[in-house]
């Protein structure tokens, strides 16, 4: 967060409410993520400040929505299930956002994308049996989470695995078939989880994509409805990501 503050203007947002994750989680998970003072798994650890945290990333997202912006805000969300907090990600901050645009803005379909080098499976938990909420993951394949493979697919929800090395042309081609299945979908709203560790130097993966590739994936992602945003979620190399951000930020504009 603090070299992307440095580089960016910033707005602060307010919380996302209780009402608004329980929309996408249970309320054991709630209580589990409140109360809990030590690991939930072998990636996720909660603090006395984890909560609040996890409220305001959700709520950042929100904010995003709203402002058709770009939620820059950690903990990321897109591995938190329905009922289980995993892989750094303590609540979906991108499908609470689906949900609040909803039940608060009357938008009735909504498309989440999501190019983060590891699968959605979170998101795709939370929304995968809504007829109103599209999902599709493009991702490096096998990885963690070890989900998201070839024949994981549903009527609303697109998984394409993409073997280790995939740059700029594979995932241009892969980002065909999702403006396909989107624009069949017709969303009024598309979410973007924006990950920038399938970026060529990022440490937690094996993929090979340019800046130049993010800008572009940017500019595709924002056309494919009336109203779009877009939330940070992985992305770990502290050198190269406030560029990779800016990138997909004038792809944004563009």
């Amino acid at each position: 967060m603090t070299v992307l503050q440095e580089r960016f203007p910033f707005v602060e947002c307010v919380s996302a409410t209780e009402d608004d994750v329980r929309r996408c989680h249970t309320e054991r998970l709630v209580e589990q993520v409140r109360g809990t003072r030590g690991w939930i798994d072998g990636d996720t650890i909660c603090t006395e400040t984890t909560f609040e945290a996890a409220l305001l990333a959700a709520g950042a997202a929100i904010e995003a929505v709203r402002r058709g912006g770009f939620a820059l805000a950690r903990p990321p969300g897109h591995h938190a299930e329905r009922d289980r907090a995993m892989g750094f990600c303590l609540f979906d901050s991108v499908a609470i956002a689906a949900r609040w645009a909803q039940a608060e803005l009357g938008i009735e379909r909504v498309a989440i994308l999501d190019w983060d080098v590891h699968h959605g499976n979170g998101t795709q938990d939370v929304v995968a049996e809504d007829a109103t909420i599209f999902f599709a993951s493009l991702h490096q394949w096998p990885l963690y989470p070890g989900t998201g493979g070839p024949y994981e697919q549903g009527e609303t929800y697109l998984n394409i695995p993409l073997p280790p090395g995939t740059g700029d042309d594979g995932y241009y081609e892969a980002w065909s078939t999702v403006e396909r299945a989107v624009n069949r979908f017709e969303p009024e709203l598309v979410l973007l989880s924006a990950g920038f560790d399938a970026h060529t130097d990022d440490p937690l993966a094996d993929m090979d994509v340019t800046a130049a590739g993010f800008r572009e994936l940017a500019r595709r992602a924002s056309t494919l409805a009336p109203r779009f945003a877009a939330v940070l979620e992985g992305g770990y190399n502290l050198r190269t990501l406030p560029d990779l951000v800016a990138a997909a930020v004038d792809g944004f504009d563009d």
